[in-house]
């Protein structure tokens, strides 16, 4: 068996299992591990001559980057599109989780830096 089948069979797997999956959180890497697969496929198929299903390959790679701008790159962009009070309540929200909810640290750099809605 040679790296592209074992690349293939994981990424398929792994995909199709997170596709069927309760939680949102984990349905969501479903087309992560499908575009990691990706490669291995066109590789096999261009490698054996099978041109239909290496056109095939394209459109699942489009299926699977379809996933990956709703679950990943989407939300990235639509937070940043938040503007004015709005943009400094998210940072300020952000700062807060990433410093472990510790609002103490977070109060005092409000006191020294002032309000973010100015």
């Amino acid at each position: 068996m040679g790296l592209d089948q074992i690349g293939i069979a994981l990424s398929g797997v792994i995909a199709v299992w997170l596709t069927q999956d309760k939680r949102e959180s984990w349905r969501r890497w479903a087309c992560i591990f499908g575009m990691l697969g990706q490669p291995f496929w066109f590789y096999a198929t261009w490698k054996a001559g099978q041109w239909g299903i290496f056109a095939l390959c394209t459109l699942y790679s489009y299926a699977w980057a379809r996933g990956v701008w709703t679950h990943w790159l989407s939300p990235y962009f639509q937070a940043r599109r938040l503007t004015g009070v709005q943009r400094a309540r998210t940072d300020s929200f952000e700062l807060a989780r990433h410093l472990g909810g510790n609002t103490a640290m977070l109060c005092n750099l409000r006191d020294r830096h002032g309000p973010a809605d100015r």
